[in-house]
């Protein structure tokens, strides 16, 4: 690559963030704009695309299964029921309704991608902050910073998360026993920034009418076949490793949506083109324009030279070098969105370790998993950095996208500034916490 088309793809970028900060321009729009110079530019390439799809295959298939199986849901009722439910569990109090909101978004994140328990939970937080008398939008914020920080507990909780661990090799279980405790951390953080976030939210009491109960659902029959089909994807992440045949994430997401769009064909309840129609097209797309940049990065040798400097600064420190991981993972996963930073840091984390012999240069490549216990921390650091470090702005993560896009859609659009001021002070905090695990984790290596 030319040093005029390097330039270019620096220039172009902060173009296209500059545009979504200031509110220029639709942030799916900016992002197709950036890559059209560029092509026209001969920085991308035809190539360079199809090297972006096999990057990001896995975490848009968790991404599209998880919207589809949440869609087909919607007709049931469920949500309305559940949401009926859950007020009447907040007694109208603001505070236990942000408190349970916390425990919820945990479970459910704990078994689905981030970006899905968003998707899931937005139809009854919504309906909890209408009979509360409260603005959704800030519950919907912290349902995402919520979500990014859950995402933590398991290997299927983020796209980012996923991305890492496949990376390295690392099973559902194993996920468990070395990280999960992280991500309770990160949660935890959340809990007494609440009141300073959220303060009309948390001194809420609203008494809620007499006799409030939940409708019994409209397609009981219906309801039951897309539980199911949500189990079974559910089923699949947690036990496809262990099968003869083994299913990874996101092909049990692909096939959680296909049976889920089986079961709204065989019902007649309303078209499939319906579902398809109302999937969240933008963020996907979006994801994706951001990973190619992601890749032309990578063609100007500034992921190489990265590998270089981390080498020439911090030797054989895996501590200190995990440190500088989680910081420059975490301020960049705000600005170009964490899935495409964390694919690019994992390259400048492998070309570290391999610089510093630990691992052989095969480790480069794909389907390597010989990687030494001393290792995990620096992985884990950017698996932090790139997750919570998505907190901070309105495209740092998939979830936050999801969320802003459904604020969007009920008429409460959120500005980029307006989103900075709950996500810096709960990166700053998170990430805080993170290096303390780290250091804990790198003690125990």
């Amino acid at each position: 690559m030319h040093d005029f088309q390097i330039y270019s793809v620096y220039a172009v970028f902060a173009a296209v963030i500059l545009c979504i900060a200031f509110n220029l321009l639709e942030m799916t729009l900016a992002g197709l704009l950036g890559l059209s110079i560029l092509t026209v530019l001969g920085a991308i390439t035809h190539k360079d695309v199809l090297n972006t799809f096999v990057a990001s295959e896995g975490a848009l298939s968790l991404l599209f299964g998880g919207m589809v199986v949440a869609r087909v849901l919607g007709p049931t009722g469920i949500f309305e029921n559940v949401g009926t439910r859950f007020l009447i569990m907040t007694g109208g109090s603001g505070r236990r309704f942000l408190l349970m909101l916390t425990a919820m978004v945990s479970v459910v994140c704990a078994i689905l991608p981030n970006a899905t328990a968003v998707i899931l939970i937005a139809p009854i937080l919504i309906r909890v902050c209408d009979e509360l008398e409260v603005d959704f939008v800030g519950p919907m914020i912290l349902t995402a910073m919520l979500s990014n920080a859950a995402g933590l507990l398991t290997l299927v909780g983020d796209p980012a998360t996923f991305l890492v661990g496949q990376s390295i090799g690392l099973s559902f279980v194993e996920y468990l026993r070395k990280v999960s405790l992280g991500g309770v951390m990160a949660i935890t953080v959340l809990i007494p920034l609440m009141p300073l976030l959220f303060p009309q939210v948390w001194r809420t009491r609203r008494k809620l009418p007499p006799g409030l109960k939940p409708k019994p659902l409209e397609r009981p029959g219906f309801c039951l076949f897309a539980l199911l089909t949500l189990a079974v994807m559910v089923g699949l992440f947690l036990t496809g490793d262990i099968l003869p045949t083994p299913i990874v994430p996101p092909a049990a997401a692909i096939i959680g949506a296909s049976l889920a769009l089986l079961a709204i064909y065989s019902s007649k309840v309303e078209p499939v083109e319906a579902i398809f129609k109302d999937i969240d097209w933008k963020t996907l797309i979006f994801i994706f324009c951001m990973m190619c940049f992601v890749e032309v990065f990578t063609k100007t040798g500034i992921m190489g030279g990265l590998s270089r400097a981390m080498h020439a600064n911090f030797g054989d420190n895996l501590l200190l070098a995990g440190f500088a991981l989680l910081g420059a993972v975490g301020l960049a996963s705000g600005f170009l969105a964490n899935i495409p930073v964390v694919a690019a840091a994992i390259l400048m984390a492998k070309g570290y370790l391999v610089l510093m012999q630990m691992v052989p240069e095969e480790a480069l490549g794909l389907g390597f998993t010989d990687w030494p216990d001393s290792a995990l921390p620096v992985f884990v650091a950017m698996m932090f950095g790139g997750t919570l470090g998505g907190n901070a702005t309105m495209i740092g993560s998939s979830a936050n996208l999801v969320s802003v896009g459904i604020c969007a859609s009920h008429g409460r659009p959120v500005q980029f500034a307006a989103f900075l001021r709950y996500g810096v002070p709960v990166t700053v905090c998170q990430l805080a916490a993170s290096a303390a695990y780290v250091w804990a984790l790198a003690k125990l290596a």
